[in-house]
């Protein structure tokens, strides 16, 4: 469980098998992967390794992917 950010991805662009896949490539720390129908996943285990680089975010349209920081 992150105990620092939770990352939430649009369904639209995790059922988007560019998209998933270019999100699995700009990712440094692994947050995001490929099930096996090319569908979007995040490994949970990975979400507090987050840099905050917003390589995810510039990656795909405006407003598919938010990371939510869970701390002030």
């Amino acid at each position: 469980m992150a105990m620092f950010i939770r990352v939430e991805v649009d369904p639209k662009t995790a059922s988007d098998a560019a998209l998933a896949k270019k999100l699995v490539e700009v990712c440094p720390v692994n947050i995001f992967a490929l099930d096996t129908s090319s569908k979007l996943k995040i490994e949970e285990d990975n979400l507090d390794e987050c840099t905050l680089c917003d390589l995810c975010l510039q990656a795909v349209p405006d407003g598919s992917v938010r990371v939510v920081k869970l701390y002030e």
